[in-house]
């Protein structure tokens, strides 16, 4: 059996949080650009109706816990008024240029109840002193500081290792300024994190979804890894943009209300996190569009998820009994794991019961369970259900039926297969 590494609190309510939005915004917005170098105008950036609040609204509405800024990108226009560079909002019109993009969505996000983060990039193309690694993560820590001192707690931190391979950084330094001011934010994937990347931009997971890990994928950019040199507790997280890029484009759409339930299968019902961006247009406002794909999207989640059909759960010798209290029919399980003593099931099947208007047979089967997972089946009527595990010392603390008129787990269109689990490099 693999070595059990148990969660701290704070990772355990991160996973419980299961849904968060990604917002990209900033110079690129404004240029319809995905990456751009550094050297687009500062004064070109004017949101003019920007409208933070709305955001959070969204969130709040789709079922998002909390939200991700991109508080600095890789062209390193920071969106906050920071003593560190003049590529800023300082110098932009917008507000005069006393503005603060950062301060308006962690209040929308406070006032709204929901937990909010930061993306700090650690390439940065615009920043004179980033070829001297050593007076690079000195700036960069500086930077660092201010978004973990102004703006009340942070519910994560998102490093994001895109154009740092081969790059050294001072770690040491840079996760010190976290230890002091935010040590119960989530750190994304690089430094010395607590969850990590999925290892794809598809939003996609694949079984078995493993929460102790010894490596973590450095970006969707390169083969590389990165050597965490002893296994950790590091539950995954799952990003995809709800259009093709990141930033909004003018001639770009949302996915199909199919594809987003797709996503949310393979990533929440794997037991992964799902980590999904909502870009805003130029002017600081979601596209409508969006706002409606992503209310179709949760009308469907919730017609489908909406009326759970609890059952009870207890062990019976190596198995685990599950009963509901009147025949059911149902077509859908979801399935939890106590995780408060580490992730400890490696595989399970679900055998439906013999009262049951068909013969006993496995109706659903996979291997890790962990904060949720999600199975579908053809629908048919039980009452009781046995669950076999294995795993020492696993726990199942939830199985929930549902009835969904769907007998599959929706698959992606094709170009966004669900992964498969190739070693790191």
């Amino acid at each position: 059996m693999p070595e059990i590494h148990v969660p701290t609190a704070g990772q355990l309510a991160w996973q419980s949080a299961e849904f968060g939005l990604f917002v990209h915004f900033g110079l690129n917005s404004v240029h319809g650009r995905e990456w751009s170098d550094g050297t687009l105008p500062a004064g070109s950036f004017d949101p003019a109706d920007l409208d933070a609040a709305a955001w959070a609204r969204t969130a709040v509405d789709v079922g998002a816990r909390y939200l991700i800024l991109t508080a600095k990108h890789h062209d390193g226009f920071c969106l906050w008024q920071t003593a560190t560079t003049d590529y800023s909002v300082a110098s932009s019109p917008w507000k005069e240029g006393r503005g603060d993009v950062v301060a308006e969505v962690a209040l929308a996000c406070r006032d709204a109840g929901i937990g909010f983060g930061i993306y700090l990039s650690p390439w940065d193309r615009n920043a004179e002193c980033y070829d001297d690694p050593q007076a690079y993560s000195e700036f960069y820590a500086r930077q660092l500081s201010e978004l973990c001192t102004r703006y009340g707690p942070l519910v994560e931190i998102w490093f994001d290792g895109a154009g740092s391979d081969g790059y050294v950084y001072d770690w040491e330094r840079i996760i010190s300024v976290i230890d002091e001011h935010q040590p119960d934010a989530m750190v994304f994937n690089m430094g010395r994190p607590t969850i990590r990347w999925v290892g794809n931009e598809n939003g996609l997971a694949a079984d078995p979804v493993e929460y102790v890990v010894d490596r973590t994928h450095l970006s969707n950019y390169t083969a590389k890894s990165i050597d965490m040199g002893e296994a950790a507790y590091l539950p995954p997280e799952c990003d995809v943009s709800i259009r093709r890029g990141w930033f909004w484009h003018p001639d770009d759409e949302p996915k199909t209300v199919d594809h987003l339930m797709a996503i949310m299968y393979g990533s929440i019902g794997m037991g992964a996190n799902l980590l999904l961006n909502v870009p805003p247009t130029p002017r600081g406002v979601f596209d409508p569009a969006d706002v409606q794909r992503l209310a179709e999207w949760r009308t469907e989640w919730d017609r489908r998820f909406g009326s759970p059909i609890a059952a009870q759960v207890e062990r019976d010798g190596a198995e685990w009994l599950v009963r509901f209290a009147q025949p059911t029919r149902i077509d859908h399980l979801r399935l939890r794991e106590d995780l408060t003593a580490g992730q400890r099931i490696t595989a399970h099947e679900v055998v439906a019961d013999a009262d049951a208007d068909a013969d006993p047979e496995v109706i659903a089967e996979g291997l890790t369970v962990g904060q949720g997972r999600i199975h579908a089946f053809p629908a048919r009527e039980v009452t009781e259900l046995r669950i076999r595990v294995r795993g020492e010392g696993a726990t199942l603390t939830e199985v929930t039926g549902f009835l969904t008129g769907h007998e599959t787990i929706p698959q992606p269109p094709e170009g966004y297969e669900a992964p498969t689990d190739a070693p790191l490099a």
